[in-house]
């Protein structure tokens, strides 16, 4: 499930409760694991729609997006629900915003809405399985020892002994002057990154910033190459506080291979499950900001990208001096047969743990059955070709012999903007949405 493109400009005054939709990827990153389209004209629904009394000190205007999406939103639930004509629930919503700022989702519009924002993430090839995605609903927690608490608990449940499940934890929404929790970090489980003096870069390169941060905060570390990260939650409006996980809540799979019993001295290893923890859900206009969330992983996003990236943990030229392989020129092709065998070691680790992973060929196949499903139900599946396409033996996948139309569709995933995730941006955007 992958980034989203920003869905208004910068110079828009279109708010979502106070906080601001991302704008874009950030420059370098990466995103694992894992209802506005191009012809929305706000104007023209705006027409069809009664004004929102003013209210004093009322955003008229932003509340009346809100219900624009909202309306979008909750027509589309009772639709592919067959639950009716959404009329009499719409007048609530609308009288709710109106006394609120916001609304309250049902639990069936929370799952629905969950679910079909992996399907709408453009830069997933796993949404064959959008259906079967679990919603842990605790929207009624907000303070970052119960956030950490409940992450853990995320991970116990979708890790199920290897048995992957699909998992999703949302917690408290943004509301008028009341901003919702957020977990800081990229992954609820992810390794240090610690640079020495000369520059270089003791574990995982990626996760230098957010390394920097827990030290700031007062966890030590060990300077250890797979040292696990802290969960750094920011409860709305308090400090961050730093939350140790339990050595028993990750499971964690030594990378061997099944012919080469050198590699395992390479000390090689991944955890089990990818739970993105640094994108907010937008479910009919009202942002969750912390909304963990897991598929499985396809080998290629461990064994091509953390473990084989050169802005990663780069093992390629190891894996090939320890092949015998002549590095000397890219002629030779080492890097396509170390990439090869490094994820041939990842997938048969998982499976010998008995931990779920997939290949990126049977993927591959099982996202066109995908898209054949899409069709057959009337819906344009977003599809962005560069994610979609694996980083290795591209060309011999059938995803990518074709091309796909990417576009922004909500509900969706979205990442909190990069300068700010590692600061308390919740208010910063309100205050900076209530001056202008």
């Amino acid at each position: 499930m992958g980034l989203n493109r920003g869905r208004i400009p910068r110079d828009s005054h279109w708010r979502i409760l106070g906080r601001r939709r991302g704008y874009g990827p950030e420059p370098g990153g990466t995103f694992q694991a894992c209802p506005v389209g191009d012809d929305f004209s706000l104007e023209a629904d705006l027409d069809i729609l009664p004004i929102i009394r003013s209210l004093p000190g009322d955003d008229s205007f932003a509340l009346e997006c809100l219900f624009v999406s909202a309306e979008r939103f909750i027509t589309l639930f009772h639709t592919e629900n067959q639950a009716g004509p959404p009329d009499q629930r719409l007048r609530q919503v609308r009288r709710e915003i109106e006394a609120t700022g916001t609304y309250w989702h049902t639990a069936a519009e929370l799952e629905f809405g969950a679910r079909v924002a992996w399907r709408n993430s453009a830069k997933c090839i796993g949404r064959l399985y959008w259906r079967s995605l679990r919603v842990r609903d605790r929207r009624e927690v907000t303070a970052a020892a119960d956030v950490a608490a409940e992450s853990v608990m995320h991970l116990r449940e979708a890790t199920n002994e290897g048995r992957i499940r699909p998992m999703i934890t949302v917690f408290a929404p943004d509301a008028p002057g009341r901003p919702g929790p957020q977990i800081l970090n990229p992954q609820l489980v992810q390794y240090a990154g610690y640079e020495t003096a000369d520059g270089s870069v003791i574990g995982d390169p990626q996760n230098l910033d957010v390394t920097r941060l827990a030290n700031d905060l007062g966890w030590l570390g060990g300077a250890g190459r797979f040292d696990k990260l802290p969960l750094i939650v920011q409860e709305g409006g308090a400090a961050r506080t730093l939350h140790l996980l339990p050595a028993d809540a990750v499971l964690e799979v030594p990378i061997r291979h099944p012919e080469f019993d050198w590699f395992a001295r390479l000390g090689l290893r991944w955890y089990a499950v990818p739970v993105i923890s640094d994108m907010y859900l937008d479910i009919g206009g009202v942002c969750y900001p912390a909304a963990p969330f897991n598929g499985w992983y396809m080998c290629t996003e461990i064994g091509s990208r953390d473990l084989g990236d050169t802005g990663r943990y780069n093992q390629l030229p190891v894996i090939a001096r320890r092949m015998g392989l002549a590095t000397d020129s890219d002629r030779t092709l080492w890097k396509d047969k170390a990439i090869t065998e490094l994820n041939l070691a990842v997938l048969h680790s998982y499976g010998a743990a008995g931990v779920t992973i997939s290949d990126h060929h049977t993927e591959s196949v099982r996202f066109l059955q995908h898209l054949e499903r899409e069709e057959r139900q009337g819906r344009v599946c977003p599809a962005d070709w560069t994610w979609i396409v694996p980083p290795a033996a591209s060309s011999s996948t059938p995803v990518f012999h074709r091309y796909y139309q990417d576009f922004d569709q909500a509900p969706n995933f979205y990442r909190h903007p990069a300068s700010e995730r590692l600061k308390p941006a919740c208010l910063q955007q309100r205050q900076a949405g209530q001056g202008g």
